[in-house]
């Protein structure tokens, strides 16, 4: 919390980033293949003050499904957009954040 009385907004980041990479862990591990992760960008708008119970989801699993399925396939690295978005108690949306995450296909050991 901040003078503010409300989430700070790093810490909302922070969230945001995290919802959107462990369903991203959650997919890689699915497909059974070794797939580096990353972050190489990430933008964040705030729309109201963070107060109270903020909940952050992600709703683009099929969107990393694909992606993943193109980098074992081709073998070539890839790029994603996942949005994360906050929500506090009433669902009112206080924030969105968009990541982009490279996936490239680690070579065998």
């Amino acid at each position: 919390q901040n003078p503010f009385k409300s989430l700070y907004w790093a810490t909302q980041g922070m969230a945001a980033e995290l919802v959107t990479g462990i369903l991203v862990m959650k997919k890689i591990k699915e497909s059974g293949k070794k797939i580096s992760m990353l972050v190489v960008h990430q933008e964040g708008g705030f729309y109201k003050k963070a107060t109270g119970l903020i909940s952050f989801n992600c709703i683009q699993g099929n969107r990393i499904d694909a992606a993943i399925q193109e980098t074992i396939k081709s073998g070539e690295g890839q790029t994603l957009l996942l949005e994360a978005e906050g929500l506090n108690e009433s669902g009112e949306s206080v924030c969105k954040f968009t990541f982009t995450w490279s996936f490239k296909l680690k070579a065998s050991e």
